[in-house]
């Protein structure tokens, strides 16, 4: 770990094991309060250990698939080493539908990704896991109003914009898909524009990368692709420019 310090963050449900970079000042400072936190942070540390002699995660999923674009991000952000196995949801009238993936992930939609020893299928879900389960960049704020914020931003996009666009919701517009697509987008911008314009710094809440952010960037891909005008969304469109910049 790069921080001087560990601490037990009960804003992680009293488990979690962070690092600060600068001195620290927090009260649950495990150098302050080593008689009570010790055996907590033993704990952590042997299932973190754990966890990293595993085999790598393995991310079933689709290379335009906002959700599985979201677990990667996430992945890659926290530093995590991982398989991939395409499942195209194009060809042969869409491999999600086979049998076999069928057994993988009941939805029939990606990702599915097998880690730990469990399957999980809906990216919040899997980025929250990794959140709680790995150390690395902080994906959830530790103020609680600021993780509220990442929250609703992320289900935001994730559960109001994003399922109405869906390829399976498209394929049965049909000739329509477009449009169908571009509105329902547009509105979802129209009203994620004034949230964000209130909880942005440099990214979507504040200045740290957050899932918001991970939520942020593949939605305005689509925006893109069903032409919608982001120029109409200059607070979206800066933190999407501000995401792609980031190395």
């Amino acid at each position: 770990m790069l921080g001087k310090c560990l601490v037990i963050d009960k804003n992680q449900g009293g488990g979690y094991l962070g690092a600060h970079s600068i001195g620290c000042k927090e009260q649950s400072c495990f150098r302050y309060h080593f008689g009570v936190t010790y055996f907590a942070v033993v704990k952590r540390l042997i299932c973190l250990n754990t966890m990293a002699n595993q085999t790598k995660p393995i991310i079933h999923g689709y290379f335009r698939s906002s959700c599985s674009w979201r677990v990667r991000i996430a992945f890659a952000l926290k530093g995590i080493a991982f398989d991939q196995v395409p499942v195209n949801l194009i060809k042969d009238g869409g491999q999600q539908f086979t049998e076999q993936y069928k057994g993988l992930n009941p939805m029939q939609q990606v990702p599915a990704v097998q880690i730990d020893g469990i399957m999980l299928s809906q990216s919040l879900a899997v980025i929250q896991y990794i959140e709680e389960t790995r150390t690395g960049h902080r994906l959830l704020p530790a103020d609680p109003k600021k993780r509220a914020q990442v929250r609703m931003i992320s289900d935001f996009i994730a559960s109001g914009i994003q399922p109405v666009q869906n390829l399976y919701v498209l394929q049965k517009m049909g000739a329509e898909k477009v449009q169908w697509a571009h509105h329902f987008i547009q509105r979802g911008f129209e009203a994620l524009e004034p949230i964000l314009k209130e909880t942005a710094g440099k990214y979507c809440v504040g200045d740290e990368i957050s899932m918001a952010d991970i939520c942020l960037v593949p939605q305005v891909y689509n925006a893109e692709r069903f032409k919608v005008d982001v120029d109409q969304f200059p607070t979206i469109k800066r933190l999407n420019q501000t995401l792609l910049k980031f190395p």
